[in-house]
C-alpha cells in the first residue's frame, strides 16, 4: 500500500479494495485501516467475494474449521495483524471468522457471497476426513446430484449462513448479493460479473449491484430464495473430486 500510495493512489478520490476467498476475507479484515490510508475527502469502500466463512460444525459434529483458524493464528502470530477491537474479545482464530468482525467496521462494506458457497461446503461442512465412507461424494462434486437428506443439511448451513450475516445488521452503508448458488468466488470472472448471462439479483448483476453501492446510485442489499431457485446460478462442478 505504501508502493501504491507514493506513485498517485494517494491523490484517489475513489478507492476499492476486494478480493476473493482468503482475499475477501482480508478486504473485511483490514477494511477500516485501508479507510486510514486515505485522506477524509476520498471515497473509500471495501468489496469482499467470498470471504465470509462461517464458524460451523462439520457434519461430524467437530468444530473442524474453528480449530483450524486457531492453528492459523497460533502458527503465524496473527494477533498483531487481526483488528483489536475483536481480538480484545476473543481469541485471534475467532477473529478470523468475519461474524465476529462485521459489526465493528466503519467503512462500508459490500458482502458477495453463496449461500452455499463450495469451499465452505467441500471444507467446513463436509471435510474429506468427516466422510470416510464417501457419501457425501456425488453432493460435494455437483449440488444437483445431492438427495434429499443431504440437500436438507446443505439448507440448514444457508440458515446457518443467513443468521451469522444478519447478526451483522443492515445498515444503510452496507451492501450484500447472496445468491444460492453452489460457487466460491463470483467477481474475478467476467462469465460471473458482467456478461449477458451472468447471475442476478431482480435485473441486477454483480457490477451493476456493485456499481450502484460504490457510486452511491443505489443501495443493494438482496438475499436471495433457497436452492434450487435461482436458474442464473452458474454452479460448479467439480471434475476432480478431490479439488478445492
Amino acid at each position: 500500500m505504501d508502493d501504491l500510495l507514493a506513485k498517485g493512489m494517494n491523490s484517489a478520490n475513489n478507492a476499492l479494495i476486494s478480493g476473493c476467498s482468503a482475499g475477501g476475507l482480508t478486504s473485511i479484515l483490514h477494511c477500516d485501516r485501508f479507510r486510514d490510508l486515505f485522506p477524509v475527502d476520498t471515497k473509500v469502500k471495501c468489496l469482499s467475494d467470498a470471504g465470509f466463512f462461517i464458524n460451523e460444525k462439520d457434519i461430524a459434529g467437530v468444530e473442524y474449521i474453528a480449530a483450524f483458524f486457531n492453528g492459523v493464528a497460533t502458527t503465524h502470530g496473527s494477533a498483531k495483524n487481526l483488528p483489536s477491537a475483536c481480538t480484545s474479545r476473543l481469541s485471534p482464530g475467532m477473529c478470523f471468522f468475519p461474524q465476529n468482525e462485521v459489526k465493528q467496521i466503519q467503512t462500508p462494506l459490500f458482502i458477495l457471497n453463496a449461500a452455499y458457497d463450495s469451499w465452505q461446503v467441500r471444507n467446513i461442512l463436509v471435510p474429506g476426513f468427516a466422510d470416510p465412507h464417501g457419501k457425501w461424494h456425488s453432493c460435494k462434486h455437483d449440488i444437483d446430484q445431492c438427495p434429499a437428506s443431504q440437500l436438507q443439511i446443505l439448507q440448514g448451513f444457508r440458515d446457518d449462513f443467513l443468521k451469522a450475516l444478519k447478526e451483522q445488521g443492515t445498515p444503510s452503508t452496507r451492501g450484500l448479493f447472496i445468491n444460492s448458488c453452489f460457487v466460491h468466488c463470483q467477481s474475478e470472472t467476467q462469465e460471473t460479473w458482467f456478461a449477458s448471462g451472468s447471475p442476478m439479483l431482480e435485473t441486477k448483476t454483480i457490477a451493476d449491484a456493485v456499481g450502484d453501492w460504490f457510486y452511491d446510485r443505489n443501495s443493494f442489499q438482496k438475499i436471495d430464495c433457497p436452492y434450487p431457485c435461482d436458474s442464473t446460478c452458474h454452479n460448479r462442478i467439480y471434475d476432480d473430486p478431490s479439488e478445492a
